[in-house]
């Protein structure tokens, strides 16, 4: 078998990885020097990501089916042509409304991108090379995160519009998927009818519920108390700038590339469900710690262990959807699961808001630690000892199947 890292179609996943990341991190360093280039307010310019990201909310899922009926690289392949061609039109408009419309075509070819990508990964690899695989993508990922708003700012001091030439990046990624990979040899039913029968009898297994309503509290967590108020926390304390503020929060990215690449063997040794575990009892300590930090350095810690929850959370989740999801259902589990996500990017915001008009910063992220502590509850009580068999811990590896032999 050839090792991991030596297989054409993992770099191919992972350059489709860095495009899903790339429409709205390249883009938000310059939105300021965009807003003032084009007169617009901040509340304009915000329609900017709010337009990329909306078909993702209603195609996501869409995509996923026609993935399964027709084929991944049916759906990818275009979808990056359209992201590449969307995005790159952008460089050379400046009318404000043109180019919301070229946002909002290049957010169709985007929809399917995030998803699809843990969808090749469940189809191709197998065992313990799936939990290895969703690891050393979310490191990519990671590493795409932290990096892009460097890029897309270095970018926008040449001009506003420069971080527009990114896209075009999509083009050569849409040829390498399509002559670097076989399309996944998956049996489908024969009619949608079919279809949708099976998808029905097997969504609504609790556990597979369980891994949706997890992964919305993920980023309900991340969203809400990283991305959106960890900011103001650190803003309101030690009167920190922008810049100073990415820096402390790109620390939590530093920790989940590097225990994202270990996530193989972590899971080999104590399982998926175990890291899990893991993973939200590092968020309830990391959420009622940081309202009560008083010294800059002492944040170092709890953000680290932020990005260490991260890391072991998101891979174990992406792995146990594929292990649940049968081979012609993949496509449409993981882009569902694609939609959850986005509403977890949506409400975590309003929730830690909530705690925040009642309670001040404490407040929030006191209720932030009480949905993360809901989450630990829920892999108790839903997990458990049988659950073990559908997913991959020690001891467990002899019934899995071995990766399908492609490049």
């Amino acid at each position: 078998m050839i090792p991991l890292f030596k297989q054409r179609r993992l770099y191919v996943i992972f350059s489709i990885t860095i495009i899903a990341v790339m429409g709205v991190a390249s883009i938000t360093p310059a939105l300021p020097k965009m807003a003032e280039a084009l007169e617009l307010s901040q509340s304009e310019i915000g329609w900017m990501i709010s337009v990329f990201t909306l078909p993702g909310v209603f195609l996501t899922p869409i995509t996923g089916i026609i993935a399964d009926r027709f084929g991944r690289k049916k759906v990818l392949f275009p979808s990056l042509l359209l992201f590449a061609v969307a995005g790159f039109s952008l460089y050379f408009v400046s009318d404000f409304k043109l180019m919301l419309l070229f946002r909002f075509m290049q957010g169709i070819g985007a929809a399917s991108l995030p998803s699809l990508n843990t969808t090749l990964i469940g189809d191709f690899y197998h065992g313990k090379e799936r939990p290895a695989a969703m690891g050393y993508n979310a490191s990519v990922l990671s590493m795409a995160t932290a990096s892009y708003p460097l890029i897309g700012g270095l970018m926008a001091g040449i001009g506003w519009n420069f971080p527009f030439l990114l896209p075009l990046l999509a083009i050569p990624v849409a040829f390498f998927l399509y002559f670097g990979i076989k399309e996944p040899a998956i049996k489908k039913p024969t009619s949608i009818k079919q279809y949708f029968r099976a998808m029905g009898q097997t969504l609504f297994d609790k556990e597979i519920i369980t891994i949706f309503i997890l992964g919305i509290f993920t980023f309900i967590i991340m969203y809400g108390a990283f991305i959106t108020y960890l900011p103001f926390l650190l803003h309101e304390k030690f009167a920190l700038s922008a810049p100073q503020i990415g820096l402390m929060a790109s620390i939590g990215s530093l920790a989940s590339i590097i225990v994202a690449t270990q996530i193989g063997k972590l899971t080999q040794r104590v399982g998926s469900i175990t890291l899990l575990k893991i993973a939200f009892i590092l968020y309830i300590i990391v959420n009622i710690v940081f309202p009560y930090l008083n010294l800059l350095f002492l944040f170092i810690v709890p953000i680290l262990l932020f990005g260490t929850a991260q890391a072991l959370n998101m891979p174990s989740l992406q792995t146990m959807l594929a292990n649940k999801a049968p081979d012609h259902l993949r496509g449409a589990f993981m882009s569902l699961n694609g939609m959850n996500l986005r509403l977890g990017q949506t409400l975590g915001p309003l929730i830690i808001g909530l705690g925040y008009t009642f309670y001040g910063l404490k407040g929030g992220y006191l209720l932030i630690s009480g949905i993360g502590l809901v989450g630990l509850i829920m892999i108790f009580l839903v997990f458990n000892r049988n659950s073990k068999k559908n997913y991959w811990c020690p001891g467990k590896n002899k019934n899995h199947q071995k990766s399908i032999k492609s490049p």
